[in-house]
């Protein structure tokens, strides 16, 4: 591969809706620049991603690809495999672009790095045996393997026997110093009136992310004088809005729906909640912290260790989060001082810069050219 080329990278994704994993790969894509271009298969027709990729990035996703997802095949494996031949890197991510990993373990193909960041929620409370076998056999194609957290990091060790040398732990991060600013833009549908909280959270509208959980635990705790609002698109909204009226608090839930850039109105947000079934390192948390807010979330993969020490009574079952919620909407001075402890978190230990840079020297290396990137656009 000549020197100076944009390096062609093939992304296979298990979805292209903007959720954690998309917004680093589009985040990643953006600060690589004119270095590379880039060709996406998605298992699924969301292409929600695509809209945060900024102009002059080169994206394609032809109609043309093999399938990603189906039935094992050699065929299929092997149509997958002369397709990524065409690409300098190929990256896949999660559970639903395995089979990529697989076709590149039968049949070769360019350099691989396989990302994984969390389960969906038929995995929410247990691994799938056939699953972790089929990792197994798959993943020693890969140049690399990337988990964002220490849970997924022993899961690959101990349960997908994954051997050190392949394995990398690389934290999600943000653009810390751009969340402390005020926020710029509004929430559809929420007026802000003085002396109200206003509980928030960004997730997809998913089983897995477990919404009613936040409902039922904000109609708990939350007097007349807070807001509820749940940022995201997902087949669950109706479930959601069912519960927000069996309990009563129709009129204080908020669902804008989809939005982009949470750096220009999270910051509406006084108090982050997160009511997940299963997380791992979520890109949503990160934002929160790095805005200020305090946040209460269900105890989920590396959440207890990635908030402030002062945040961590907030961490814990339903109960938790009502008597959390509870405390943070009575007490101001509380969320002062625990939203401070958590931007310096996210200031030490979530800063996209050492993110972007990781990835880019993990990239490089697999294709044999370090400085392949060159210095990554921040």
């Amino acid at each position: 591969m000549p020197d100076g080329r944009p390096v062609r990278i093939l992304h296979a994704h298990s979805t292209f809706a903007l959720g954690g994993k998309e917004a680093r790969a589009v985040r990643l894509m953006n600060a690589f620049g004119a270095s590379a271009e880039h060709v996406i298969l998605n298992a699924t027709d969301r292409w929600d991603a695509l809209d945060a990729v900024e102009p002059g990035i080169v994206v394609e996703h032809p109609a043309d690809a093999p399938s990603l997802p189906g039935r094992p095949s050699l065929g299929r494996y092997r149509a997958l495999s002369r397709y990524m031949r065409g690409c300098d890197l190929v990256l896949t991510y999660n559970w639903g672009a395995m089979d990529a990993v697989m076709a590149r373990r039968l049949f070769g193909g360019p350099p691989l790095v396989h990302h994984e960041d969390g389960f969906n929620e038929d995995e929410a409370e247990r691994l799938k045996p056939i699953r972790n076998l089929y990792r197994r056999i798959a993943l020693p194609a890969a140049h690399a393997l990337v988990v964002p957290s220490r849970r997924l990091e022993d899961i690959a060790r101990t349960v997908w026997g994954q051997p050190g040398g392949r394995l990398h732990r690389i934290s999600n991060g943000v653009d810390v110093i751009r969340f402390q600013e005020p926020p710029s833009r509004a929430i559809p549908g929420l007026d802000k009136r003085e002396g109200e909280v206003v509980v928030g959270t960004v997730a997809g509208l998913r089983a897995v992310k477990n919404l009613p959980r936040l409902v039922r635990a904000f109609a708990a705790a939350a007097p007349s004088r807070s807001r509820l609002v749940i940022v995201g698109e997902g087949p669950e909204r109706e479930r959601i809005e069912a519960e927000a009226t069996a309990l009563g608090i129709a009129d204080r839930l908020v669902m804008p729906g989809f939005l982009a850039d949470p750096a220009a109105w999270i910051g509406h947000f006084d108090i982050f909640a997160l009511s997940s079934d299963s997380e791992q390192q979520p890109i949503s948390l990160i934002e929160a912290l790095a805005a200020g807010l305090p946040a209460v979330s269900t105890d989920v993969g590396d959440v207890a260790q990635m908030v402030s020490e002062a945040n961590r009574f907030a961490i814990g079952g339903e109960d938790v989060l009502r008597s959390a919620l509870t405390r943070f909407i009575d007490d101001p001075v509380l969320r002062g001082h625990v939203g401070a402890a958590n931007r310096a978190k996210a200031l030490a230990d979530y800063d996209e810069r050492d993110m972007i840079a990781r990835y880019a020297g993990l990239y490089g290396e697999a294709i044999g050219r370090p400085d392949a990137f060159g210095r990554p656009r921040l």
